[in-house]
C-alpha cells in the first residue's frame, strides 16, 4: 500500500513512521501479567491491543519476534520496594509454594488468551527464569556509579542518574516535583531518597523466593526483570515496547533509566501504551476490587452481568475502541458489541446468496483502501470496523437487488473481508462452534433412538433413519464399539 505504517509514539508524544531498527526483523517487547490471579477485563486490553500489532506487522511482511513475560517474583504488593511479594502474599493465604500459584494462574492466563484467540507471542521468558541476567544488569549499573549497596540492598540513584540522563523523559515527570512530593513510607530508610527503586532486594527471612547475589541472599527489583529479559532476547536497543497505560510510571520510566545507567543509550525505539478500561470512570483493576474476570464474563456469574458474554464479544467491544482512548464497561456496550458482530459475520455467509451481475456499483477496492488506510494510522481498529460496516451494507444491497457486485467483486469481497476479520482483527464466528456441538449432540440422540429400535427389532425404523440421514450425506456405520457417524 502506498500509506506507510504510523505509530504513536509515547515519547515522542507524536505518530511517528514505523522504521524497524533492522527490517525486515522487528523486536516487540509487552509487559505480561503478574500471575498471582485470574486475567481481568484490564488484562484483556494489552493482550488484544499487542496481537493486532503483531498480526499487522506480520501482514506486512516483518519477521517480528514478539516477547511478553512472566511476572513471578519482585513486583511488591507496594509499588515503592516496599509490602509483601504479591505472590507470595498469595501463596501465604492459601498454604502453597509461590510457584503452585505462579504454574495455576499462569495456565488459567493462557487459557484466556486462547479463548480471545490471541497468538502466542515467539517467546515469553519469566522473572524468576532470568535472575542471572539481572544479577549482571545491577553489576553493570553499580560498576557505572548509578546505584548504591545499603545493607545487602541495591538501589538505584534517581538524583545522580538526572545529572546525566533525565529522569522523567517517557512520563513527562520532574525530578523536582519527585523530591517535593515523594513521601517516606515506612521501610524505606535505607534510601537516599523516596523515590529511588529497588534493583535487588535483601530477602527477610520469612520470604519464600530468594537467590544467592554478591550482595545478599534476596530476589530482584519488579522494574529489573523487563529490561534484563528485554535486552536478552532482542538487544540493547530494539524496535517496540508496549503495554498498559499504569506502567508508563514507575516501570517503563524506570526501564529506561536502567538501560541508559547500564549502556549509555536508550533501550526502545517506539514506546507504546494502551488505555485503560474503566467502569463508571474508575479505572477497573484489583486494587480497586471493581475488577470482573474474563471467566465470569464468560459464565455471566458476577453481579454486574447479566448474561454470559462470548470471549469473540468481549474482544470485539475492545476493538470497537481506539487502544490508545479511555474504554468505559457496561452491559449496554457489550450487548451492542454482540449485535454488531452478529451483522457484520451475517453480511458474510449471505455473500452466498448474492447474485452476480455484470456490473458493480459498490467500490470494494475504495473500502480496502480506507481499511488499509486506518491500519496505517496507528492501528486504528474503530475505523477498521466501521469500513467493514460500510461493506457489510453494500452486501446487504447487493442481495436486496439495490447493489449489484461482479461475480469477481463477490469473491474479492469475500477475501477481503476474510482478510480483516479473521487474519488482522482476530475475529471468529462462535456460532459456528455452538452449531457444531448441536450437531454432535443431535447426531448422539439420533444414534441412541436408533440403537433402541434395534434393540426392540425394529430393524424398519432403524433403516428409514439410517436411509433419511444418508440423504443429508450422513454415513452411518455399526461397529463392535456402536455406531459410528461421519459425513460422506
Amino acid at each position: 500500500m502506498e500509506d506507510k505504517l504510523k505509530i504513536y509514539n509515547t515519547l515522542s508524544h507524536k505518530k511517528e513512521l514505523f522504521e524497524p531498527l533492522n527490517p525486515p526483523h522487528v523486536g516487540m517487547y509487552v509487559c505480561g501479567p503478574t500471575v498471582y490471579g485470574d486475567a481481568h477485563l484490564g488484562h484483556a486490553r494489552p493482550g488484544i491491543t499487542f496481537d493486532i500489532v503483531f498480526r499487522y506487522l506480520k501482514h506486512l511482511g516483518y519477521k517480528v519476534r514478539y516477547v511478553r513475560n512472566i511476572t513471578d517474583v519482585g513486583h511488591l504488593v507496594n509499588d515503592a520496594d516496599t509490602g509483601e511479594d504479591k505472590i507470595q502474599k498469595k501463596a501465604r493465604l492459601e498454604e502453597l509454594e509461590p510457584m503452585e500459584i505462579v504454574k495455576y494462574y499462569t495456565d488459567r492466563y493462557h487459557e484466556n488468551m486462547r479463548q480471545l484467540n490471541t497468538l502466542p507471542p515467539s517467546i515469553e521468558p519469566t522473572a524468576s527464569g532470568h535472575i542471572i541476567e539481572q544479577i549482571e544488569l545491577v553489576k553493570k549499573i553499580l560498576k557505572n556509579g548509578y546505584a548504591y549497596e545499603s545493607d545487602g540492598s541495591l538501589y538505584f540513584d534517581v538524583e545522580k542518574y538526572n545529572k546525566d540522563y533525565r529522569y522523567g523523559k517517557l512520563s513527562g515527570r520532574r525530578i523536582e516535583d519527585l523530591l517535593h512530593n515523594t513521601h517516606e513510607l515506612a521501610g524505606q530508610e535505607e534510601k537516599h531518597n523516596a523515590f529511588d527503586f529497588a534493583l535487588w532486594k535483601k530477602a527477610d527471612p520469612s520470604h519464600l523466593m530468594h537467590w544467592p547475589s554478591p550482595w545478599s541472599e534476596g530476589y530482584p527489583g519488579w522494574h529489573l526483570e523487563c529490561s534484563a529479559m528485554g535486552a536478552k532476547y532482542l538487544g540493547e536497543t530494539f524496535d517496540i515496547h508496549g503495554g498498559g497505560m499504569d506502567l508508563l510510571f514507575p516501570h517503563h520510566e524506570s526501564e529506561i533509566a536502567q538501560a541508559n545507567a547500564a549502556t549509555g543509550h536508550d533501550p526502545v525505539k517506539y514506546w507504546m501504551h494502551n488505555n485503560m478500561i474503566t467502569i463508571n470512570g474508575q479505572k477497573m483493576g484489583k486494587s480497586l476490587k471493581n475488577f470482573i474476570t474474563l471467566e465470569e464474563f464468560f459464565t455471566g456469574k458476577h453481579k454486574s452481568l447479566d448474561q454470559p458474554y462470548a470471549p469473540m464479544t468481549i474482544r470485539f467491544f475492545i476493538l470497537q475502541a481506539h487502544y490508545r482512548s479511555t474504554l468505559d464497561f457496561s452491559t449496554e456496550a457489550l450487548k451492542a458489541a454482540e449485535k454488531g458482530l452478529r451483522k457484520l459475520f451475517d453480511a458474510l455467509y449471505l455473500l452466498d446468496d448474492v447474485k452476480p451481475a455484470a456490473t458493480s456499483s459498490v467500490n470494494i477496492k475504495l473500502i480496502e483502501e480506507k481499511c488499509y488506510q486506518s491500519m496505517n494510522d496507528d492501528f486504528n481498529t474503530p475505523m477498521v470496523i466501521a469500513h467493514l460496516f460500510d461493506l457489510a451494507h453494500g452486501i446487504n444491497q447487493a442481495y436486496a437487488g439495490k447493489e449489484s457486485l461482479t461475480q469477481e467483486d463477490i469473491a474479492y469481497t469475500r477475501k477481503l473481508f476474510s482478510s480483516f476479520l479473521f487474519d488482522l482483527l482476530g475475529l471468529k464466528d462462535e456460532k459456528e462452534k455452538d452449531d457444531s456441538q448441536l450437531i454432535e449432540y443431535l447426531m448422539k440422540t439420533i444414534i441412541e433412538i436408533r440403537q433402541e429400535a434395534k434393540n426392540k427389532k425394529d430393524y424398519a425404523t432403524a433403516d428409514m433413519i439410517r436411509e433419511e440421514l444418508a440423504k443429508m450425506d450422513i454415513q452411518i456405520k455399526d461397529t463392535k464399539e456402536g455406531a459410528k457417524w461421519n459425513f460422506k
